[in-house]
């Protein structure tokens, strides 16, 4: 149990060194506190003495540890007031009316990663809520054709196929023949639809069915899958700690590897909470912070996650987290 007196002097070189990237030494704290160096110093060596302080190798100061971190973030936080000017810019986004709700959370990402130097990340898949409405399809050239998918919720995606030397009348037939035997299926269980009762019959309607019927399923099942959006991932380089080479390129081959899905979805939240974890909490890396939230739509069901260095501002990356939840999920 730590005394009020040892809260503050946490507290202090907190918010310090999260400003600065520097020990903080015993002046500071006594200009703020009114007290003694004497007894800041003795303070600064219990908290050490706890496992919530650390010493540096070059000055006398004092930095947070881990331990230290978590204390700060559990007991002493709190809420920083979104500036007007973040509140706006973010403001701007949600009540554009023009822009599709994909559209509103990457600009929001974008933001975020602008506003705090950090890298921002959306994991998003479609509701469970969501059916198939329908799928059409509009032919590019002889080859290419667009495939776009559309739920019963509005949430539409498309992608770009290739089809080289089939007859654009089978593409159609295909069509429908999706929409005559699985619309009204909820998305997740649309491959195993494809799989059981399009793929036996296919080949009763079309030419070259293996082909269509391939296209078609990845389709579905890159629509089903989880979807990933990254921002900012060399911001990273912009903080005084990550100033080694092979650390920084041990945490960016991580951002940009093919598993950061799974990576980041392995992050446990509580319910609906803003959820931390930092350093070794987390399974990105030791020397990072991950914040993190869930986020629920009849569209879709998501993440959104913001990583930054143990040195975070986490009392604005919750703030401006709790802000973009709750108008993602208006």
């Amino acid at each position: 149990m730590l005394t009020d007196r040892q809260k503050e002097v946490l507290k202090i070189i907190v918010l310090e060194y999260i400003k600065l990237a520097k020990p903080v030494g015993s002046n500071l704290i006594c200009d703020t506190l009114k007290c003694s160096s004497a007894t800041v110093r003795s303070e600064m060596a219990a908290l050490e003495e706890l496992g919530l302080l650390e010493k540096t190798h070059t000055s006398s100061g004092r930095v947070p540890s881990e331990k230290g971190y978590r204390y700060y973030v559990d007991n002493l936080m709190e809420l920083k007031k979104m500036s007007a000017e973040d509140m706006l810019k973010l403001q701007i986004i949600f009540r554009n009316n023009q822009l599709q709700f994909n559209d509103c959370v990457a600009e929001s990402l974008r933001l975020i990663s602008e506003m705090t130097n950090y890298t921002s990340i959306k994991l998003g898949t479609a509701s469970h809520n969501n059916t198939l409405k329908e799928i059409s399809v509009v032919p590019l050239n002889n080859d290419s054709l667009i495939v776009i998918v559309v739920t019963n919720m509005g949430y539409v995606e498309h992608k770009n196929i290739t089809l080289p030397n089939v007859d654009i009348e089978d593409v159609k037939k295909t069509v429908n023949l999706i929409n005559n035997m699985i619309v009204g299926t909820p998305i997740d269980e649309i491959s195993q639809k494809l799989e059981y009762e399009i793929k036996p019959i296919i080949g009763n309607y079309v030419e070259e069915h293996e082909k269509l019927y391939n296209a078609f399923y990845n389709v579905f099942s890159n629509f089903t899958s989880k979807n990933i959006d990254i921002v900012g991932k060399k911001n990273i380089l912009k903080h005084k700690e990550f100033d080694n080479i092979e650390k920084v390129s041990r945490i960016l081959d991580k951002l940009e590897d093919e598993n950061m899905v799974n990576l980041v979805d392995d992050i446990k939240g509580n319910n609906n909470d803003i959820n931390i974890y930092i350093g070794k909490e987390n399974n990105l890396d030791e020397d990072v912070t991950i914040i993190e939230t869930d986020y629920k739509t009849p569209q879709e069901d998501g993440k959104i996650v913001v990583v930054g260095p143990k040195r975070m501002e986490y009392d604005r990356v919750v703030s401006l987290l709790e802000f973009i939840k709750e108008n993602i999920e208006k």
